[in-house]
């Protein structure tokens, strides 16, 4: 920095003004520093930089379900926020369904050698969300998850108290709202009796949207019936849809006329199954997804489904992770739950969504 000084003509300190962005130099003046810069192929030192202020620019990210559309989104976003910040994003992946608290602390601990300004985890299942809001960690934390599961909101914000963890936020989707607008929609098309399909329990997004779900169709007078499903995974949401057809064609009884299911890729099992045995989508059989993940619309007939906006989460979860570091204003929320800040979600009508056949 002394030599880039030297070579423009200024003191080292404008050279820092030029380096962090500071508006405080004139534009002459940022020009002579940049150009000495170039020619002496200077490169500011993070490690210095962390040393004389502190402050590493460092974010640690755990992120778990990364298998999965939504959470890659979300990360993505938080990256992409971080960067036009000035912030650099280090990242641990782990195993939603297996990671163990002393994993987690272990991975932590990791971050903190590094001297890492706040955390953000990436916390879809229960254990992952047990394991975030038990470790010791002293910077300000951002919880990316959804509001119900085994782990209640109460519980965790009573461990995160007891730890002294006081710079904390949670961010996840608005599952209620969206489930919301599709039973409202399904009940305008005249749908009485329906299906759902329910993603795997440990999953808070799958209790969520359960729950959800539940409490929507008894507002809406829509009789329910949950098939519990142990993966998100479109084969076991075939296999139980075939074996659901099946049973009812031999006992003479009626299929529901809607099947809405936790996420699109059971969506896309219980399509191939109907359309195997030969019923119609809409005209039979209605069917709704979650998470609008590629392709939908260009399924036979175009899925009507749930769109998530898991880039605003990542975008929000930096937002707050800002705000928590004194660098931005403290985001607001239209809608919250349980000390959740909620991001909206989409209801997209298209084909496989129609009014019931008259039988």
């Amino acid at each position: 920095m002394f030599d880039v000084a030297r070579l423009a003509g200024v003191s080292h300190q404008t050279v820092s003004r030029v380096i962090n962005s500071s508006p405080d130099v004139a534009a002459a003046t940022r020009a002579k520093v940049l150009k000495a810069i170039e020619e002496l192929g200077y490169r500011p030192s993070n490690s210095a930089r962390a040393l004389a202020s502190r402050r590493s620019r460092t974010i640690g990210l755990v992120a778990g379900g990364l298998r999965f559309f939504g959470p890659i989104l979300s990360m993505s976003a938080v990256e992409s926020v971080a960067r036009s910040h000035g912030l650099f994003t280090s990242m641990a992946m782990v195993h939603e369904a297996s990671c163990t608290p002393g994993e987690f602390a272990e991975l932590c601990n990791t971050f903190d050698e590094q001297n890492v300004d706040a955390f953000v985890f990436l916390a879809p299942t229960d254990v992952m969300l047990d394991a975030a809001c038990r470790v010791r960690v002293s910077q300000p934390t951002v919880i990316v998850t959804s509001t119900h599961g085994a782990v209640g909101m109460g519980e965790c914000q009573s461990r995160l108290r007891s730890l002294g963890r006081s710079r904390n936020a949670m961010v996840g989707i608005d599952q209620w709202g969206a489930m919301t607008e599709v039973v409202r929609l399904a009940s305008g098309f005249g749908h009485r009796r329906a299906l759902y399909f329910a993603g795997p329990a440990d999953w808070r997004d799958a209790a969520t949207r359960l729950e959800a779900w539940r409490r929507a169709s008894v507002r809406q007078s829509l009789q329910s019936v949950t098939v519990q499903c142990s993966s998100w995974d479109a084969s076991e949401a075939y296999a139980r849809m075939n074996h659901i057809v099946d049973r009812v064609g031999a006992s003479g009884g009626r299929l529901a006329s809607l099947v809405v299911t936790a996420n699109d890729s059971q969506a896309v099992g219980v399509c191939r199954a109907l359309h195997e045995h030969g019923l119609r989508i809409p005209q039979d059989v209605s069917v709704i997804g979650f998470d609008d993940m590629p392709a939908m619309d260009n399924m036979y007939p175009p899925l009507t489904t749930v769109r998530p906006d898991f880039e605003r989460l990542g975008i929000m979860a930096m937002r707050e992770v800002l705000s928590l570091l004194g660098e931005g204003d403290e985001p607001g929320y239209a809608v919250s739950s349980h000390g959740v800040g909620l991001i909206p979600a989409t209801l997209v009508k298209r084909g496989s969504l129609g009014p019931v056949a008259i039988r």
